[in-house]
């Protein structure tokens, strides 16, 4: 059975103590981050169905109605990226995967899955905080990402845009 180390004394004050931070003996909290936020299973799922099985184009994921857990709020499969930017709200803060197409020239067409950051400027600041706290949490537990895009306004999730930092690094 784990127990904390006991406290000390820091003076002879009887009620004055130093605390020592312990690790939490409970597995749950090794999912969270400093925010608290846990992952739910079927937001990773949902992941492994678009990366391993192609099932899906994108995954929209938001915080659950008691800001606990990250969760799915949409699979899409068959849409295009105009669609993919249509669905992000224009005042709410979402994370997004998207299996982004694209053509090279003499070499066809690549795919790679990309991690989005929507943190709109109109999004509710105390949002903004949680969702960039939080983002690891989600980010960790997905293997295979090529690169995260980070976006306020829609400029900055537009294809052209998107598709010159994928081209970018992949040169």
């Amino acid at each position: 059975m784990f127990s904390p180390p006991p406290a000390k004394q820091l003076s002879s004050h009887p009620h004055s103590f130093i605390c020592t931070p312990s690790l939490s003996p409970n597995p749950k909290h090794h999912n969270k981050q400093s925010s608290g936020v846990g992952v739910n299973d079927a937001a990773v799922e949902a992941f492994q169905e678009l990366k391993l099985k192609k099932k899906y184009r994108y995954i929209v994921y938001k915080m659950s109605d008691d800001m606990k857990e990250i969760v799915v709020e949409k699979t899409v499969e068959g849409a295009d990226y105009d669609d993919f930017v249509k669905s992000l709200p224009p005042n709410e803060c979402r994370y997004c995967v998207y299996d982004f197409q694209y053509d090279t020239s003499g070499e066809g067409q690549r795919n790679k899955i990309l991690f989005y950051v929507w943190s709109p400027d109109s999004a509710k600041i105390k949002q903004k905080m949680l969702y960039a706290a939080s983002k690891d949490a989600l980010r960790k537990k997905l293997d295979g990402i090529y690169t995260e895009i980070q976006c306020t306004d829609l400029s900055e999730v537009s294809y052209e845009t998107v598709l010159d930092k994928v081209t970018r690094m992949t040169s």
